[in-house]
Parts: C-alpha cells; sequence; structure tokens
C-alpha cells in the first residue's frame, strides 16, 4: 500500500494512534507497581470483555486479537470503533462521578486483554504529570474518531462506508494492504452501517472495478486510490 496514500486516510472505524504507550511515562517503581496489580485474561471469540453499565473496577488494555466497543439501547447497537493490539478500554471511567462502562466490548476473535485496577491509574495520573497527558491525549484521539465515525454513518452512501471500512483494516489496523480478515460478512456489515446482502453486493463490485481482491478471508486492497476517490466522494 503506498506510503503516501496510508499517510492522507482518515478513517473512522479506529483510533489511529493507537499504540501511543502512555505506560512509557511511568517511572519504574510506578512500573512494579502497575504490573503487581494487574492480571492478563485470554477471552474467546465473542466473549463480553465489558459490559455497558457495569461498574468499572479496571481498565483494561488489549494486548492480542480484535475487539468491538459498541453502544447498547433497547436492543439496538452502534460500533463504536475496533480496538486494536494497545488500545485502551474504560477511560471514560476515570472521572469520580463516573464508575460504570459507558459501552460494550466483546471480542471480535480470541483476543487477550491485561485489566489493571483502576483506582491504581487513577493513582498514578495524579502523581505523574506526562502518564496522565497521556491518557488525555489518547481521550481526545478516541473523541476525533468518534466524530468522523459518526459522519461516516450519517453522509456516506453504502460504497462510501465500505471503502472508509475497508482502507481503515489496511491502514490502521493491520498496516498494509492484504491480510486476512477473521470478520464475517454479516460482522462487516454491522460495522459498516449496512445490510449483509448490500456489503456482499458492493464488494463484489469493487472486485469487478479491480479496487480489491477477495479469495476466502483473504482481503488485498489493489486501488487505495481508488477507494479513497469513493470515500471523498461519500
Amino acid at each position: 500500500m503506498q506510503q503516501s496514500v496510508v499517510e492522507r486516510i482518515k478513517t473512522s472505524c479506529t483510533v489511529v494512534n493507537v499504540n501511543k504507550d502512555a505506560f512509557h511515562f511511568l517511572t519504574d517503581e510506578q512500573k512494579e507497581l502497575v504490573e503487581s496489580r494487574q492480571v492478563t485474561v485470554a477471552f474467546k471469540k465473542g466473549e463480553i470483555i465489558a459490559k455497558q453499565g457495569t461498574f468499572t473496577t479496571h481498565m483494561l488494555v488489549l494486548s492480542e486479537g480484535l475487539a468491538k466497543v459498541y453502544y447498547e439501547e433497547d436492543n439496538k447497537t452502534l460500533i463504536l470503533r475496533i480496538a486494536a493490539p494497545g488500545s485502551l478500554i474504560g477511560l471514560t471511567s476515570l472521572p469520580q462521578n463516573n464508575n460504570v462502562f459507558q459501552y460494550t466490548a466483546s471480542a471480535y476473535i480470541n483476543t487477550t486483554v491485561k485489566l489493571i485496577e483502576l483506582e491504581i491509574i487513577k493513582k498514578l495520573a495524579l502523581e505523574n504529570g506526562r502518564f496522565a497527558l497521556a491518557l488525555i491525549d489518547i481521550l481526545c484521539e478516541i473523541s476525533i474518531q468518534k466524530n468522523g465515525r459518526f459522519f461516516c454513518l450519517s453522509h456516506r452512501q453504502s460504497y462510501g462506508k465500505l471503502a472508509d471500512i475497508i482502507l481503515c483494516l489496511a491502514g490502521n489496523i493491520f498496516k498494509k494492504s492484504d491480510f486476512e480478515f477473521a470478520l464475517s460478512r454479516k460482522e462487516l456489515a454491522e460495522l459498516s452501517g449496512m445490510s449483509t446482502e448490500s456489503v456482499i453486493r458492493t464488494l463484489k463490485h469493487f472486485q469487478e472495478d479491480g479496487l480489491i481482491k477477495i479469495t476466502g478471508k483473504h482481503f488485498e486492497v489493489i486501488d487505495p486510490e481508488g477507494l479513497q476517490k469513493i470515500c471523498q466522494l461519500g
């Protein structure tokens, strides 16, 4: 995938700088404290990692796999983003008056997560200004990503929505033009805000136009410039 195109991608499915490591700013002593107050848990595909409305006792750091973060209301869901390795889940529970998860997170594929006691994160944020600032930076990036997500869902037609997701997967999740995509067509439709039938039909058109190549679960972006143009046209 051409680097010039990757740099111009402003897609909505994930936070671009997901691997910004706030914990890098901790002192050795603080890192040891985090290590002593965390556990690592493996989740199978489809398992709930965090449930909207439940008390947030831990900050979650996704180590391996992929998860979907989504809002639930009246048996309806809205996917907010894909959580890739390095993602933090539970940042919105840092304020003192907000101690519940504001969304649900579930594993798209087998996923490993580190659970760190939330009170420890708050303590370190008070002690270490650079760590606190890094957390604020991540929260701001998540807010910007959500704005892009809502714009895509509200103002792009089906072709633009799916082109956006494919570019996001290639440029921001897998960081290469060819990748194995473990999600089903139904899950891709849910992520794109489209029907399964529309996704299947649009993918076929993209292949016929030479924009992508699909072999089973293997995706290859052939013409990122073409997909970018579709995004721009909406």
